[in-house]
């Protein structure tokens, strides 16, 4: 199923996408698509449930999310384009859940940006507890799948010394959705192609093959580290194509615009503009 919630930010109710890609409420059923709540989400015929009018804006597919991880220099072909041997094991690093915005809401260059950056990724949403689990048992751990954008502000986040975390942190800089897709929707979390373009010239393109370490390693490797919730948000990686990995190198500006696609999870389009 593809779930979504829909509404102005910060107002978003729970919904769920019919054959028609249609929004259904689904508030007669949970009263949020987050926490306890995406460990069972419901099974249901979306056309029984009530027609939401209109073409609603989608907010984060994912509310209240406790904690947003992600990991760096995970495809072997990012990893060349930037000339870094790979990882021994997986790079983590954690962004600010306030930078969270819906998959098409604006994404605003903080004050002083020069080095605004692309990072297309699939995000991995836990639907149950996770706690020193098996590469066996990861996926039994995961609610569904969505697209994660990791913008990045290279400047801040190589230059302004200290962690990655000012430069990934920064407000808007974690757009999410549009959908959060089930497991069942999904045959292999390593086979989704994915693309990014900018003005309508493509950045990115890549396939979760090439992840140095797969999804199910990401979640056991995490949850050895830290207990995993549900409502946490993993975003798994780039491929190449970011902005610093162009020749000559491309940053965002105001104006542009960002369209992100994911095989069977739908797109982003997300306009650039500049924090007043």
């Amino acid at each position: 199923m593809r779930f979504v919630r829909y509404g102005a930010p910060g107002q978003e109710k729970p919904g769920v996408l019919d054959q028609d890609g249609k929004v259904r409420d689904l508030g007669g059923i949970l009263p949020d698509l987050s926490g306890v709540y995406l460990s069972d989400l419901p099974k249901v015929d979306p056309a029984t449930l009530p027609l939401v009018d209109g073409t609603p804006r989608l907010g984060p597919p994912v509310g209240q999310v406790g904690k947003l991880i992600c990991i760096g220099l995970n495809y072997t072909d990012h990893a060349a384009e930037l000339n870094m041997p790979f990882p021994d094991h997986p790079v983590v690093f954690m962004k600010a859940t306030s930078a969270i915005i819906g998959a098409n809401d604006t994404v605003r260059l903080p004050r002083g940006s020069t080095h605004g950056d692309w990072e297309i990724e699939l995000g991995v949403v836990i639907g149950k507890a996770a706690s020193y689990v098996s590469e066996q048992e990861a996926l039994s751990h995961v609610a569904g799948y969505t697209i994660v954008n990791d913008v990045s502000e290279r400047r801040f986040q190589l230059e302004l010394s200290g962690q990655w975390t000012k430069g990934k942190s920064c407000d808007t800089f974690a757009p999410i959705g549009p959908w959060l897709v089930t497991p069942d929707e999904i045959a292999d979390a390593q086979d989704l192609a994915m693309t990014l373009d900018v003005n309508g010239a493509r950045m990115q393109t890549g396939h979760t093959s090439k992840m140095i370490f797969p999804v199910a390693e990401i979640i056991s490797h995490l949850s050895e580290l830290m207990t995993l919730h549900p409502g946490d948000v993993i975003a798994t990686g780039t491929p190449p194509g970011v902005g610093m990995g162009q020749t000559p190198k491309r940053f965002l500006a105001e104006g542009d615009v960002m369209e992100l696609e994911i095989g069977g999870l739908g797109r982003q389009n997300l306009p650039v503009a500049r924090t007043p």
